[in-house]
Parts: C-alpha cells; sequence; structure tokens
C-alpha cells in the first residue's frame, strides 16, 4: 500500500464516519475472518461499521466473534440497502470486482461513499479510491493485519481480532501449505497468537467439526473421482441431486477439490459442483507448480483467483462441461507434466 494512500485512509478515519465492510459472494474464511477482523478493529477506534454479506456464509464459520452481527444482503435487503446507501466509506475485502458480488452490485455501482479495497487476486478493476492490492499475500486476512499496523493500530488488537484474522490465514494458506505462506505470514500468526489467537480451538472448530451427511457427501465426492493420468489431471463431480440426497448445507464441500492434488503425479485438480437454482456448474481448480489455474479459469470458465487456485462457472450441463473441461487439456499436456 503505497503512503498516498495509506495517509489518505488515516485522513478518512481520524473522524467518525459510517462504513460498509462487504465480502465476495459465498464467503469463505478469508472474507469473513478479514472482514470480522476490520470490523471489530474499526468499532473499537470509534467508527460505525457494518458488515453486508452478498449471501449466507458456512456454518462452521458462524462460531467467530460478531459473525451474528453480519447482514445477509438476501434476507435483510432493506437493512442492507440502507447501510450501503448512507456509508460513508466502503470497504471491498478479498475481491477486486464488482461482480463478484452477485445482486448486490447495483447498490454498490450506485453508492456514493469512498471506496476503499483490500485484496489478493489478480487483475483489479479500477472502482476503489483507496487500493490495497497485493498478489503475494497469503490471504486479505494477512493483508488486514498490515492494514492495521499501517494505521498504527498493532497494540489495539484484541483477542477477538486475532481469532478472526488467523482463521483467514489459516483457511486461505491451507493450514500454512501453500506456497504463498512465507516467513512473514509465519510471524503474523505468531503475533496473533501472542495477543489471544486460539490456535488448536480454531483448528478444530474449522475442519474437526463434521456432520454425517458431510462425510457421506466426501464419500460421493471421492467416489465420483474421474483420473486422467495422460494429462496429470483428476476431476470430481457433484450432482444437484447428490448434493440434495446427503442434505448439502453452505460450506460442505470446502477443501474437496484438494483430495486430487494428494494423488501422486496429479498436478491439476478440479470439482464441478451443479446449481440448478443459479442454473450453472460452479468450478474450483487447483494446481500445484507452476500451472496457472487463473489463467485457465479466466480464458474459459469466466473465472479466476490465484495461480494454484480459482474459480469458475458454465452454463453447460455437468456432461457438457466436463467434456468440454477435457477437450481442453491436450493443449496443456506438456506443461502439465512439467
Amino acid at each position: 500500500m503505497n503512503f498516498e494512500h495509506i495517509n489518505a485512509l488515516k485522513k478518512l478515519l481520524s473522524t467518525p464516519r459510517k462504513i460498509a465492510i462487504i465480502p465476495h459472494k459465498n464467503p469463505d474464511g478469508d472474507a469473513i475472518g478479514s472482514t470480522l477482523g476490520l470490523w471489530h478493529y474499526l468499532v473499537n477506534e470509534g467508527q460505525t461499521a457494518t458488515i453486508v454479506s452478498p449471501n449466507d456464509f458456512p456454518k462452521f464459520l458462524k462460531w467467530m466473534p460478531g459473525a451474528d452481527k453480519i447482514l445477509n444482503f438476501e434476507r435483510h435487503n432493506k437493512e442492507a440497502k440502507r447501510t450501503i446507501e448512507e456509508a460513508d466509506i466502503i470497504f471491498t475485502l478479498d475481491f477486486n470486482h464488482l461482480g463478484r458480488v452477485g445482486q448486490m452490485a447495483d447498490s454498490l455501482e450506485q453508492a456514493n461513499a469512498i471506496f476503499v479495497m483490500v485484496d489478493h487476486h489478480q487483475e483489479p478493476s479500477d472502482y476503489a479510491m483507496i487500493m490495497y492490492s497485493d498478489v503475494t499475500m497469503s490471504s486479505t486476512c494477512e493483508m488486514v493485519y498490515n492494514l492495521i499496523s499501517l494505521l498504527d493500530g498493532l497494540d489495539h488488537i484484541t483477542p477477538e481480532i486475532a481469532n478472526c484474522i488467523y482463521t483467514g490465514i489459516m483457511t486461505d494458506t491451507g493450514s500454512f501449505k501453500f506456497k504463498s505462506t512465507t516467513s512473514h505470514t509465519h510471524r503474523v500468526i505468531a503475533d496473533l497468537m501472542d495477543k489471544g489467537a486460539e490456535n488448536t480451538e480454531i483448528h478444530h472448530k474449522i475442519y474437526d467439526t463434521n456432520s454425517p451427511s458431510k462425510l457421506h457427501l466426501l464419500g460421493c465426492a471421492l467416489k465420483n473421482m474421474v483420473i486422467l493420468e495422460e494429462y496429470s489431471t483428476a476431476y470430481i463431480t457433484l450432482s444437484q441431486e447428490e448434493l440434495d440426497l446427503y442434505h448439502y448445507e453452505k460450506g460442505d464441500t470446502e477443501g474437496f477439490v484438494n483430495y486430487g492434488l494428494t494423488l501422486d503425479g496429479i498436478r491439476f485438480a478440479v470439482i464441478f459442483i451443479e446449481n440448478k437454482e443459479e442454473g450453472i456448474i460452479k468450478i474450483s481448480f487447483r494446481s500445484v507448480g507452476d500451472f496457472s489455474v487463473n489463467e485457465f479459469a479466466r480464458k474459459f470458465f469466466e473465472g479466476g483467483g490465484h495461480n494454484n487456485a480459482a474459480g469458475g462457472k458454465s452454463d453447460k450441463n455437468m456432461e457438457e462441461t466436463t467434456s468440454y473441461f477435457k477437450s481442453l487439456l491436450p493443449q496443456y499436456k506438456i506443461a502439465l507434466k512439467q
């Protein structure tokens, strides 16, 4: 974050403001952790702040301090719209294009507030007056920690803030195993633990609280896995019928895509999940090494993200989508074998 932008933000926050904090649609641990971490900090500093999420978020994140105060744009539409309309400042966290907030985009585009973007994804758009964009960061939560530091607020990090930020860093780094995890990430984590982050308890709440239906759904997903050794690729499909059979709840498929990468010789893993309500196939891409799933998702599936983790979608049915996907692989055969 450059000197000019941090000074502008300090000036903005030098007096009480009405602030809206926005994560992306279908928020994950990093989106919820970063928004809640920033929310606690701003409220403690005397600001009037409200988080407005485009839709609901997974049950395994609802233990987080302050989660019950988040407005759901779909469920609390009038209050959410009023919050955005009245905001002096709008922070957008963990996304860099207004298309990532679904039906809430219209409200944001009509807002008169000053926008502040904090995000680590590639190719940011230019809607924000103040931008903190860094694709080298492990997570938006690590960036929120850095932002608080730039605002001279590290001594004001409470256990609640520490727990929220720790959660987002942990989930977005795959428990600190992804390439984006740096020595600075570990120093941030150490400081968060010193400030009250309960690392063991957080890990338990995120990863060790499964329902029988979720484990059955995982079994179904693994049974559906297709391995394409020629292309060092594995993919999983889950139909709407299968989701319904195992009583799918938001967040139940989190991490399923990574199982493909645990196979010896697999460098590219994908999961295709049918969503009949939206009329799409939702897709998650993961890779190891230099194969950029961000470029792949952007080029073929209206998506994007990071070099080794990205998302996309398809308007075709499952059979057509997977057939199209497989038809693309021959052109990447050499890249996937390197």
